[in-house]
């Protein structure tokens, strides 16, 4: 009983090869949102906004 393949039969699919367009085009979506992220940012509106990390102004240190 130990020798039942818990996971059924393994078929010889290929899954990275039909799946590359799909890997692609998620990377540059990804990067087009980051460069649009990146650019509303650094935009007049939010470019010294405190919760923005590149801000110019930069919190002075809190004491503990």
């Amino acid at each position: 009983m130990s020798s039942l393949p818990w996971l059924g039969k393994k078929f010889p699919a290929p899954i990275a090869k039909p799946m590359t367009p799909f890997f692609i085009a998620g990377a540059v979506v990804m990067y087009g949102i980051n460069s649009a992220a990146t650019a509303m940012a650094n935009g007049e509106e939010y470019k010294n906004d405190p919760r923005n990390p590149n801000a110019k102004n930069p919190k002075p240190a809190d004491k503990h």
